[in-house]
């Protein structure tokens, strides 16, 4: 067992009081909508294609693609320039991925993953985190399960080893789904099981095939939670996190959403904290990266001053558009499209991780389906997709390319 260390807070909890009040108000956690049914078993086989039905089709009804002289380069083909070393930053992107109705090929997701890799690569980043649903019936449920959107652990191996072959940092990340939460209220972070001994019983059977999973894969981060704000600190996590490190052997973490970060203690039983973090700035959308830098500052401050070493920003992004910096989590919203909005904020949000010597951050986010090389399309996607918009990704590579090593110096292990 690794040692722990308590993660302490250094602010009065009394200052956020009215600003903590209406989190959705704030837009402080972005809500991911989805349902789903019982999990279907993949066998892993590299030398077929199980998932392939016999009459040729790619599983989706059509026929499978022909590679063509534009398409991805193998996973050989695939290098990420600055492979990620201990002590340096990570520079991520969170893809989130969501099995289809009619589930895609083994084939079809490697070559979807080996697309995001390179697009990864072109970006500059040497990190990835792989998030995917899992399921809860109501707010008081103690019942976890994966649904049919739910990737198997299986799936799941297939696309981590992609990017572990190409030389990226992995991470993986199971997150509650809020589908069958209620309105107004329904967010993960306020749930209330019945029983809560059983809560966690039923979340570490959940569990565990995705650790071992992540242990065959040698992947480097597994969240062992995200945002579940209402149940931090209870006994349970102990014995759930003792049992994943018994199965896992690298880094087992956890995931705060920022407003429990900044307002007091997050007592969970890891060394590795992430932050999920949306802190609004109450700024102009024609205000400079300076007052945006200010405004994080200030609420980080709030936490501790000076550098935050032991800090991952886990998950950030912003809407490209209008009014965004009052609600930077709002999913919602299809105000009228402003980029600049967009790339500011991620200038912004890098130089904070650099001056406050963080661990990296990582960008709030890609869907696993979709070509990252193509523009949203600003009818249907969310204000917070970033590919395909080029003062956005211009603002991600030069972050990237930065000179900052990351928080420790050790570069050799």
């Amino acid at each position: 067992m690794r040692s722990r260390l308590p993660l302490l807070a250094i602010f009065p909890v009394t200052v956020l009081t009215v600003v903590l009040g209406a989190p959705f108000l704030l837009g402080d956690h972005p809500v991911r909508w989805e349902s789903g049914s019982a999990l279907p078993k993949i066998v892993m086989d590299d030398s077929a294609d199980p998932a392939t039905p016999a009459d040729g089709t790619d599983g989706t009804g059509g026929t499978p693609s022909t590679p063509s002289s534009s398409a991805s380069p193998s996973a050989d083909a695939l290098q990420v320039a600055k492979p990620w070393k201990k002590g340096m930053a990570q520079w991520g992107v969170q893809l989130y991925w969501e099995e289809e109705k009619n589930k895609r090929s083994d084939s079809f997701i490697e070559k979807q993953a080996r697309k995001h890799a390179e697009y990864l690569i072109g970006l500059g980043a040497n990190s990835v985190a792989l998030s995917f649903p899992f399921y809860i019936e109501s707010a008081t449920s103690n019942e976890l399960a994966a649904g049919a959107k739910t990737p198997s652990p299986e799936r799941v191996q297939r696309v981590v080893k992609v990017f572990k072959d190409a030389g990226f940092r992995t991470t993986l990340r199971p997150i509650m789904d809020e589908g069958n939460l209620s309105q107004g209220n329904g967010w993960r972070g306020n749930i209330e099981p019945a029983s809560r001994s059983a809560w966690f019983a039923s979340y570490k059977k959940l569990l565990t095939p995705y650790l071992e999973a992540a242990d065959e894969t040698r992947t480097n981060t597994f969240v062992i939670g995200t945002e579940l704000n209402s149940l931090e600190g209870d006994p349970g996590w102990n014995t759930l996190v003792d049992s994943a490190e018994k199965i896992f052997s690298g880094e087992v973490s956890y995931d705060a959403n920022w407003d429990n970060y900044v307002s007091g203690r997050i007592n969970m039983p890891v060394n590795h904290l992430g932050v999920d973090a949306y802190f609004p700035v109450k700024v102009a959308d024609t205000a400079p990266v300076g007052d945006l830098v200010e405004g994080w500052n200030d609420w980080l401050d709030r936490k501790a001053t000076g550098p935050l070493p032991n800090i991952l920003i886990a998950e950030s992004g912003i809407g490209a558009m209008n009014g965004a910096y009052h609600a930077p989590g709002d999913f919602y919203a299809r105000r009228t499209v402003n980029q600049k909005v967009q790339a500011n904020w991620y200038d912004a949000v890098c130089q904070v991780v650099q001056e406050r010597k963080m661990q990296g951050v990582y960008w709030w986010s890609i869907h696993f389906d979709d070509d990252p090389n193509t523009a949203p399309d600003d009818k249907t996607a969310s204000r917070l997709d970033f590919a395909g918009r080029p003062l956005t990704e211009k603002a991600i590579k030069t972050c990237f390319s930065s000179d900052y090593a990351g928080p420790g110096t050790d570069t050799t292990s």
